[in-house]
Formats: C-alpha cells, sequence, structure tokens
C-alpha cells in the first residue's frame, strides 16, 4: 500500500464505480479505483469503503460528486433548481470522524421533471478551462444529458436513457441473437442515425428490422449492432433538438462515446468540442474544493 500524503482528495462516486484521486492543488498524485459503488452499498457502508479504499493517503478531507449524494447513497445532498450558477455546492457528510468529506450538490429541473448528479461537477469544470462558453453541453452515459448553458448558468437540460436502453435491447431483447462484434460499422451507424433522426417514427420499425435482416438476409451482427447504436443516437438527436440546435455544443465523455456522438452530430452540420471526462471532472471536484473554508 502507497502511502502518498494528498493535500485533498478527489472521489467520482457513481453507481458501479468509485474513482479516486490524491490530490496537491490540482496536480494527480495517485489514481485508484474499485466497483464498490452506490448500487452495491448501504448507507451504513460508505464510511468504510472509503477509508478502505483511501489507506496511506492519511487524513486529507475528500471531496466527491455523483450517486453518492443520492437518496439512497451516504447522505443526501440536495437539488439546486434551474437556473442556476454552475458553480460547485458542497454539503459536509455529517458524523463521519475519519477526516472531512464534501458531497457536491446535483441540479433539478421542475417542468419537465429532471435530475442530475456528477454531471453538473463536470460542467463547472468545462466553464473552469473555458469561462466563455454558451451553448449545448452533451454529457454521453447511461443517462446522456443535454444541457443548455447561458453566462455561467445551467438554463435547462434534457435526460436521454440511450445507454440503458441499448443496453437493455442487446444483452435482453430477441435482438441480441442478432447483435455482435464492436458495432464499428461507421456506414451502417451513420445510415441509422440519419433515418431516425429525419424521420423517427418511421425508424421505429427499423428496430426489429435488425432480428428479420439477420434471417433473411445478410445484415451481419456488427452491422446490426452499429445500426442499432445510429437508431437511438438519431432518436436522441430527435428529441433534444431544441436544446443543440444552432449553437455550440461541446461533449464529455468517454473514448467509445464521444467518437459516436461527434459523428452524429457532424450528420446534422454541428461541429462539437470534445473534452476529456476526467480532466473536468477533476477541475470541478479543484473547484468546490476552493470553496470549503466559504461552506463551512
Amino acid at each position: 500500500m502507497s502511502h502518498t500524503m494528498p493535500d485533498w482528495i478527489a472521489a467520482d462516486w457513481g453507481t458501479t464505480h468509485l474513482r479516486l484521486w490524491a490530490m496537491r492543488g490540482h496536480e494527480v498524485l495517485e489514481r485508484r479505483a474499485t466497483d464498490q459503488g452506490m448500487g452495491k452499498l448501504a448507507p451504513a457502508d460508505f464510511g468504510a469503503v472509503l477509508e478502505t479504499a483511501v489507506e496511506g493517503w492519511g487524513t486529507a478531507p475528500v471531496v466527491t460528486c455523483g450517486m453518492v449524494g443520492s437518496r439512497q447513497g451516504w447522505f443526501e445532498a440536495p437539488y439546486a433548481p434551474v437556473p442556476c450558477a454552475a458553480a460547485p455546492r458542497l454539503v459536509r457528510v455529517p458524523d463521519h470522524e475519519a477526516r472531512p468529506v464534501y458531497i457536491a450538490c446535483g441540479v433539478r429541473q421542475d417542468s419537465p421533471p429532471d435530475v442530475m448528479r456528477g454531471e453538473e461537477t463536470q460542467i463547472a469544470g468545462l466553464l473552469l478551462r473555458e469561462p466563455d462558453f454558451n451553448g449545448t453541453v452533451c454529457l454521453p452515459g447511461t443517462h446522456t444529458k443535454w444541457v443548455g448553458l447561458r453566462d455561467g448558468k445551467i438554463m435547462r437540460f434534457q435526460s436521454c436513457m440511450t445507454g440503458e436502453i441499448f443496453d437493455l435491447l442487446s444483452r435482453h431483447s430477441v435482438l441480441r441473437h442478432s447483435l455482435g462484434g464492436a458495432g464499428d460499422d461507421l456506414a451502417a451507424f451513420e445510415a441509422a442515425c440519419s433515418e431516425a433522426y429525419v424521420n423517427p417514427a418511421l425508424a421505429y420499425g427499423a428496430l426489429f428490422g435488425l432480428r428479420a435482416g439477420a434471417l433473411l438476409g445478410d445484415l451481419d451482427a456488427n452491422a446490426a449492432t452499429a445500426r442499432l447504436s445510429g437508431l437511438l443516437i438519431g432518436w436522441e438527436l430527435a428529441a433534444t433538438h431544441e436544446i443543440w440546435s444552432g449553437g455550440s455544443v461541446a461533449l464529455i465523455g468517454s473514448p467509445v462515446l464521444s467518437p459516436l456522438y461527434t459523428r452524429a452530430l457532424a450528420l446534422c452540420g454541428i461541429s462539437a468540442t470534445v473534452h476529456d471526462a476526467e480532466d473536468v471532472t477533476l477541475a470541478g471536484l479543484y473547484a468546490a474544493q476552493q470553496t470549503i473554508g466559504d461552506q463551512t
């Protein structure tokens, strides 16, 4: 076990994973990750899991974002209603004696109802890097977020369950028999994405067409996987068109998803900028850490 002595510890504690960074100012000294996400833990478990995960890092304070602050997490951090400043807001976890632990608050939208936890920290990090950014931030993932920003404020947002729907269809539906490979047939992806964006209702029937095409035609498994991604992302673009059209779009996501969304937006005439998810997460957590003296 290492004995790195950070000034503070950054944490992204989501549903499936806990990611940790030992920090000196904004410099990363060491990285760690575990599969002890919120979904596996009861509220009483979080403290012990954290202390095991940061063993050897002294008693530095922890600043964390993500589902750790949900109702099912360690301690519920309140939501800020939109429109709101895209700036860090922290609450301290009570009764954890080993070290101070702070959780970033989420954001809520009452009409239409929507919530986010964790993405707000990445947005704060993006604005720390680009304070004059006005436009839309897309954060692809299990539940992709499309967030409208203006003058440093989150004005509105929309969540799309694209990642979760892809997982359900590819693993638990009849389509699982027809899918396979990396889904890297870009021509198939782009054709399906355009179909779903231009005519979402007509393209709905194309879902079962993936199965039928494999049975009756020559649709191979890799192309079918790419078409499924394209159909779902195309529908997502159609559903969120009002938020992202006519302005700048910044993407914050994984190396797997960001290129797909970049291609999809390019089909719609949008040249999106791409930002590293870890980089903006740490920037947002650093900005939050700087406010601790003001919020305790």
